[in-house]
């Protein structure tokens, strides 16, 4: 065996590599969107799971609490977020998606769907959707306490 072999045996190694054109390709993508992927991350938790926190967002979306305050900032002025102070605790914000955030959501998801018809183009439909199930199940073990 030699050392190509034994690298593109590495799963570990692979996954890094996918995982480094996917952000390239996914961020150029985004970028000539006037988006970028933590944009798309926040709008989607809006819409998907309803009004939160900075910090629910934060944990929701993987999100650095310290980066979070920027990304919602530029949300906020392009205002595709709104940002009320919640009734229970008047200390924080209540971030909500706007309609033009909702309108801004559904034109990323035609991009991102581009992007992702061209980051898998060697795989069918149902390669598409096992690639998706097996990377959810080890991203949910990672993630589960204990692991």
């Amino acid at each position: 065996m030699n050392s190509d072999d034994r690298l593109r045996q590495r799963a570990s190694r692979l996954l890094s590599q996918v995982a480094t054109r996917s952000d390239r390709l996914i961020n150029e993508g985004l970028a000539q969107a006037d988006a970028r992927k933590w944009h798309y991350a926040v709008l989607a938790s809006l819409q998907d799971f309803g009004p939160a926190s900075q910090a629910a967002l934060s944990k929701r979306t993987g999100i650095y609490r310290s980066d979070m305050v920027g990304v919602l900032n530029e949300l906020a002025m392009r205002q595709l977020v709104e940002r009320a102070p919640d009734p229970d605790d008047q200390r924080r914000n209540v971030i909500t998606i706007s309609t033009a955030g909702r309108r801004q959501l559904r034109r990323l998801d035609r991009v991102l769907d581009v992007l992702h018809d061209e980051l898998l183009a060697p795989l069918d439909a149902a390669e598409r959707e096992q690639l998706v199930s097996l990377l959810t199940r080890l991203l949910d073990h990672h993630d589960s306490p204990g692991s």
